[in-house]
C-alpha cells in the first residue's frame, strides 16, 4: 500500500508519526511523511529516512488564513500525483490540509489522538475519519459516535535503548528536567531555584553519599541563563536547548521533572521513569492536566500545578525522593505498567485494515 503519514507542528506530534511510519515501512508499505515544514521539526525529521513532503501548514488563526488555503491547494496537488491508498494524520493543525485533500480525492482517512482530551483538529476531522486511534480509554467518551481503537501512543523505538552517561558519577542522584522540545520557561526557572535550594540543603548535611547531578533540556531561549545559574550554584549539570541524547538522558535519570504532553508521558512510561509532571496551564482544554492525572491516578507519577507550587515545595519533594529511593522504585514499576510498546504496530494495523 501507499500510505501518507501527516504529522508535525511539534516533536510531540512528530515522534509518534515517525514511529508508525517506521512500522509501516517494516511491513513493506510505501510511506511518505507530510510535515508542516516548521524549523522546530527539522531536527526531529532527520531520523526519518524515507520521502518527506512539506505542506506549509500553519497554526489555525485568522492571520494564517491565506497560508492555510495555500497549504490545502499544495496538498491537493501532491495528493493528485501521489494517489495514496490511505492517510494517517497524527493531530494538530498539521493534519488539516492533508485530511481535506484526502477527502477531496476519496482517500480513506485515519486519525490518532495523543492526549486524553481530543484537540480541536482531531475533534473536527474525526467526522471524516474511518477510525480514530486513541491513547487513553477515557478519550473514547469525548468522541462518541466515532469508531475508535485503543492503541496507546507510539514512541520512538530508540528511546528505550539508552545508556547511562559515563561522565555522571555512579552514585549520583540525577534529576532530568525537560519542558519538551521547545522548553518551558516557567518550569526552567522553578527548577533552577528548587535545585539550588536542594544543593544548599545537601551541603548543610556535610558529606553526602549521593551527589546531585542535573540534566536539563531548556529550549533555545533559556539555555544560557540556566547554564549560568547552575554554574553559580556549583551544581554539576548537562544543559542543552535541545537534548539530542534523550534515550541516554532518560536512562541516566533517577527522577524526571517534565511537562505532561502525551508524547513525554508515554516515553517516560516506556523508560519506566518516576516523574513529577507539571502540566502547561494554558494547554488547550487543559489536556496536559488530564494526561498527568491519568498517570498520577495509577501511582506512576506525581502532579504539581504550576500556579500553586513554588521552588521550596519542589525542593522538599526532591529531598524526600533523595532520602527515600524506594519511593522512586515503586513509581518506576507502576510507570512501566503504563507503557504501550506495541502502539505503533496497533496503529499501523488499523490503517492497513488488519
Amino acid at each position: 500500500m501507499k500510505i501518507v503519514v501527516a504529522c508535525g507542528g511539534t516533536g510531540g506530534h512528530s515522534f509518534p508519526g515517525i514511529a508508525v511510519a517506521d512500522e509501516l515501512a517494516k511491513m513493506g508499505h510505501q510511506v511518505t511523511i507530510w510535515a508542516s515544514g516548521r524549523a522546530i521539526e527539522s531536527s526531529v525529521m532527520k531520523r526519518w529516512k524515507g520521502e518527506l513532503f512539506s505542506t506549509g501548514a500553519k497554526q489555525l488563526s485568522t492571520k494564517n488564513v491565506f497560508s492555510i488555503i495555500h497549504s490545502i491547494f499544495r496538498c491537493l496537488k501532491k495528493m493528485r500525483v501521489e494517489k495514496p491508498d490511505a492517510l494517517l494524520a497524527m493531530g494538530s493543525y498539521a493534519s488539516l490540509p492533508p485530511v481535506i485533500a484526502a477527502k477531496w480525492y476519496h482517500i480513506p482517512v485515519f486519525l490518532h489522538e495523543a492526549n486524553t482530551v481530543p484537540g480541536k483538529a482531531v475533534e473536527f476531522l474525526s467526522r471524516f475519519a474511518a477510525k480514530v486511534a486513541v491513547s487513553f480509554e477515557m478519550t473514547k467518551k469525548c468522541l462518541e459516535g466515532v469508531p475508535t481503537v485503543l492503541t496507546g501512543l507510539p514512541v520512538r523505538e530508540e528511546i528505550t535503548t539508552g545508556k547511562r552517561f559515563d561522565f555522571i558519577p555512579d552514585n549520583a542522584f540525577v534529576v532530568f528536567v525537560t519542558g519538551g522540545s521547545q522548553g518551558a520557561h516557567a518550569v526552567n526557572m522553578l527548577m533552577v531555584e528548587a535545585l539550588t535550594i536542594l544543593k544548599k540543603a545537601l551541603a548543610r548535611r556535610g558529606k553526602v553519599s549521593r551527589p546531585l547531578y542535573v540534566i536539563h533540556q531548556t529550549g533555545q531561549a533559556d539555555e544560557g541563563a540556566v547554564t549560568a545559574a547552575y554554574a553559580a550554584a556549583s551544581i554539576p549539570a548537562r544543559v542543552h536547548a535541545f537534548e539530542r541524547e534523550m534515550a541516554d538522558a532518560f536512562k541516566s535519570a533517577d527522577l524526571v521533572v517534565a511537562r505532561a504532553g502525551a508524547s513525554t508521558c508515554f516515553e517516560l512510561a516506556a523508560c519506566a521513569k518516576a516523574s513529577l509532571l507539571i502540566p502547561l496551564p494554558s494547554a488547550m482544554r487543559n489536556h496536559q492536566h488530564f494526561n498527568a492525572q491519568a498517570f498520577a491516578n495509577s501511582g506512576a507519577a506525581d502532579e504539581a500545578f504550576q500556579t500553586k507550587i513554588d521552588s521550596r515545595a519542589i525542593c522538599r519533594y526532591l529531598l524526600d525522593r533523595y532520602d527515600h529511593p524506594e519511593k522512586i522504585s515503586v513509581m518506576s514499576e507502576k510507570m512501566a505498567k503504563m507503557a504501550t510498546p506495541d502502539a505503533a504496530k496497533k496503529v499501523a494495523e488499523m490503517v492497513i485494515g488488519k
